[in-house]
């Protein structure tokens, strides 16, 4: 028995009250962009696939993959810590 997977609403370009955009908070030449366009840029369908079904939905992958990789690139490695950053940090 196999369930569709459902994955939670992921719009990065949502629009917030002030500013009108999370966008105009990371300046163009951030890092984060980097990571953000390789990302987008990369099949990660095995990745999907590996999801099962049912239950509450879950988080993006590419969004996780994306979080991971850039904390990694700020030498943050604990998931206490990636979470706090998370919280605190726009970028």
């Amino acid at each position: 028995m196999s369930s569709k997977v459902v994955f939670k609403t992921y719009q990065q370009d949502q629009l917030s009250l002030l500013p009108p955009s999370y966008d105009d908070l990371v300046p163009k030449n951030h890092p984060v962009r980097i990571v953000n366009t390789i990302i987008d840029h990369i099949d990660i369908s095995a990745l999907e696939k590996s999801y099962k079904g049912g239950g509450t939905s879950s988080y993006h992958p590419r969004m996780l993959l994306k979080v991971v990789i850039y904390a990694y690139l700020r030498n943050i490695y604990s998931s206490r810590k990636i979470e706090q950053a998370l919280r605190e940090n726009v970028h």
